[in-house]
């Protein structure tokens, strides 16, 4: 989805990726770097292409998510867009130039890759994309085909985010939350898995693959798989729980939203524990602000989630036992969430330093997609979770700790899968903005589901 939002921001964007890329230059003895959108896939066999998404890096140039396109950078002069639209009656392959992102590149336009070559300058470029291959037939040399240096510097600097960044997030943000409403009340009607995620995908305006990724749109006991891809068609009527991630993508920007709502008569155990998760993550997301580091709020889901467990008698002993044991992480086995933007987990999430250090994610939760030190203009998600999965609870029944777990609500809840509540949270100066939901009062936590 291509939208408008902001010339003047578009173009305080550009000039800031240029000193970005100045600097990241620096790291490396070249004069210019060539960035490259990919090249389209078949299917084994066929002529089917792969649905395309366009390079991370490239994406943060140009709103364009086309195969084979190309932006030159050389420090002190206007960005080059080597637009490749080839002569094809199959498809359709034309390319809008709207003013309010071309006036900021010399377009070059080309009807096939082979005429890149003779138009790139006669200077040291340095190739930054998917292809090296590609990259081989321009005579770029091994050592400047996405070079180290390089890439950690543009990954690095991705985490933070420009004006014009911040408001496709939001545009991504308001589109998705249409969707998620058309999803819940066909979820109330009864709707199956399938009807969910057509009702989601009518009311955001978009095609399937127009998605930043697979939407996942599951009812009760499939909640518990984190990565549900399917949508089944069976009747939905005694369905008790939907769970459904899903985001929009605006200029090549997506939002990444989840959550589990219930019907009427559902197990009122559950019904508090979803109450108690929406309240965990309200006040997670109220906790951000400069300088924390990302695993602090990992660290509080894992409490979070430790505290709700107990205070419902699902589990028992103490605080202390089921963090020492690790207790917690059978039942939210992923991380609170990770950096977002042009790629829904963004790169950089490990990394130190410009320069590549990284901070692995702590020994106990491998899974955590960030560790971060947190600072402004920085754009994630925070999506603690609670699910019942057999495969991580069936073997504690007759481990060491079994008296810690009361299987006889576990057993009752585990038919209703789990929840995921999850927000796309910008830091600002002194705190945070929600992109999802705006400010976030006492009331919200008080009343969300009374």
């Amino acid at each position: 989805m291509t939208i408008q939002l902001g010339t003047d921001k578009y173009s305080l964007h550009i000039k800031q990726l240029q000193a970005l890329y100045s600097v990241a230059i620096n790291a490396i003895a070249a004069d210019a770097i060539l960035v490259h959108s990919g090249r389209e896939k078949h299917y084994y066999g066929d002529d089917r292409g792969v649905p395309f998404q366009a390079f991370g890096h490239f994406c943060h140039w140009l709103p364009i998510n086309r195969p084979d396109q190309f932006v030159l950078f050389q420090p002190g002069q206007q960005p080059v867009y080597y637009q490749v639209v080839p002569d094809d009656f199959w498809h359709d392959q034309s390319i809008e130039a709207e003013n309010w992102w071309a006036d900021e590149f010399d377009i070059v336009r080309l009807r096939q890759v082979s005429d890149l070559a003779a138009s790139l300058p006669s200077s040291v470029i340095a190739y930054v994309g998917e292809s090296p291959d590609l990259a081989e037939t321009l005579d770029i040399a091994d050592r400047l085909i996405n070079p180290i240096e390089l890439i950690h510097a543009l990954d690095f600097q991705r985490a933070i985010k420009t004006e014009y960044e911040i408001a496709q997030l939001r545009m991504a943000n308001k589109v998705a939350l249409k969707g998620h409403d058309a999803a819940r009340q066909e979820f109330m009607a009864g709707g199956s898995e399938y009807q969910i995620h057509m009702a989601y995908l009518q009311a955001c305006g978009m095609l399937e693959d127009d998605c930043p990724y697979t939407s996942i749109v599951a009812l009760d006991d499939k909640a518990a798989i984190l990565h549900y891809q399917h949508k089944r068609r069976d009747s939905a009527d005694d369905s008790q729980v939907l769970l459904i991630d899903a985001g929009a993508r605006v200029n090549n920007y997506g939002s990444d939203i989840t959550r589990t709502s219930t019907r009427r008569g559902v197990d009122p155990l559950f019904q508090q524990l979803l109450d108690g998760m929406v309240n965990l993550e309200l006040s997670i997301v109220s906790s951000v602000r400069p300088g924390l580091s990302y695993v602090d709020f990992h660290t509080q889901a894992l409490d979070g989630v430790a505290r709700l467990l107990l205070d419902l008698d699902i589990c028992r002993g103490s605080l202390a036992e089921l963090t020492e044991l690790g207790i917690a992480q059978l039942f939210m086995p992923h991380g609170v969430g990770h950096l977002l933007g042009v790629q829904v987990h963004d790169v950089g999430g490990h990394q130190a330093t410009i320069e590549g250090g990284i901070v692995a994610p702590p020994a106990h939760s491998p899974n955590l997609r960030s560790t971060r030190t947190v600072a402004e203009d920085m754009v994630f998600t925070i999506e603690p979770g609670c699910y019942f999965i057999p495969m991580l609870l069936n073997p504690q029944r007759g481990g060491q700790h079994k008296q810690l777990f009361n299987w006889q609500l576990i057993d009752q809840l585990t038919p209703l899968g789990g929840i995921r509540i999850e927000d796309n949270v910008r830091v600002t100066q002194d705190g945070f903005e929600n992109l999802t939901r705006g400010p976030i009062t006492n009331a919200d936590i008080i009343t969300l589901h009374s």
